[in-house]
């Protein structure tokens, strides 16, 4: 028999009367429930180990990175999958974040774009999704049609699932290959999932890419030497990073950093010619 689906991220918050509290109090408070969310990221860390492990074996076989999502979880997946280019120099569509209602929808709430049951895979169709790729589906509630019935068209045409919810025995959760179930509890407003089941899906999310991306090659000691150099920020970091790499001066190392565009090339090219 299986086990309840319940709503916890639907129940009332442990706090009342938040209007009449000052805002030391509602900080502490805030701050309070969110010491809570990591300890629960720990308990799904085996899940999280499988999903990992199955994007990783696919994207060394050519395969990409698919977040899905409407709302909150939608634009969370797209922050993710758009911080890999420049984290880690790979290419765009290696990663993609798909939201309900479209890129608008990134910015503005898009009515009912959640509960279009068809737009989900007619959204992955648009990339030619395949059996090589990797769909994860990230929803708190883990009851978005949008969502669901994108993974059960994936699941038909043999491609990997994963999901990402906060609630325990979901629909989203039963659907997918990989699901992970990060149950935080009730929000300290109740229902705004924004919070700690949003503070939970970006965790996951980080450990997902950084631990893929690690695995493909692209950190080197612990250095992004594959980032891709968009500000002076970067170009500084860089070039100290080839500095302690080489015992070479400053402007020497960002000379060969603006010569060979990444910090990996440049070492790279600087100990071949030693």
């Amino acid at each position: 028999m299986s086990e309840e689906f319940i709503k916890t991220t639907e129940q009332a918050s442990l706090y009342d009367h938040l209007e009449e509290m000052d805002v030391k109090s509602l900080l502490s408070h805030i701050n309070t429930e969110d010491q809570k969310v990591a300890l629960a990221v720990e308990k799904q860390l085996p899940q999280i180990e499988v999903l990992t492990q199955k994007i990783v074996d696919q994207l060394k076989n050519g395969g990409r990175l698919f977040y899905i999502g409407a709302g909150t979880s939608g634009r969370l997946g797209i922050l993710d999958a758009s911080e890999c280019p420049p984290t880690f120099g790979v290419s765009a569509d290696l990663v993609i974040g798909i939201i309900a209602g479209g890129d608008h929808a990134i910015r503005n709430a898009v009515e009912n774009a959640e509960d279009h049951e068809l737009k989900g895979w007619e959204d992955l169709k648009k990339h030619n999704i395949s059996s090589k790729d990797v769909v994860v589906g990230i929803a708190a509630s883990g009851t978005t049609p949008y969502v669901i019935k994108a993974l059960e068209k994936c699941n038909q045409n043999e491609i990997a699932t994963g999901a990402i919810t906060c609630n325990k025995n979901s629909p989203l959760a039963r659907t997918a290959q990989f699901p992970i179930e990060v149950v935080v509890g009730p929000e300290f407003v109740t229902g705004s999932s924004r919070m700690k089941a949003g503070t939970a899906q970006k965790m996951v999310l980080n450990m997902l890419t950084t631990t893929t991306m690690i695995q493909l090659g692209r950190v080197k000691g612990n250095r992004m030497v594959d980032m891709q150099l968009s500000n002076q920020k970067l170009v500084d970091r860089g070039t100290k990073m080839i500095q302690e790499a080489i015992s070479i001066d400053y402007d020497e190392a960002k000379k060969a950093l603006q010569k060979y565009g990444s910090v990996r090339e440049a070492i790279k090219n600087l100990n071949k010619n030693d």
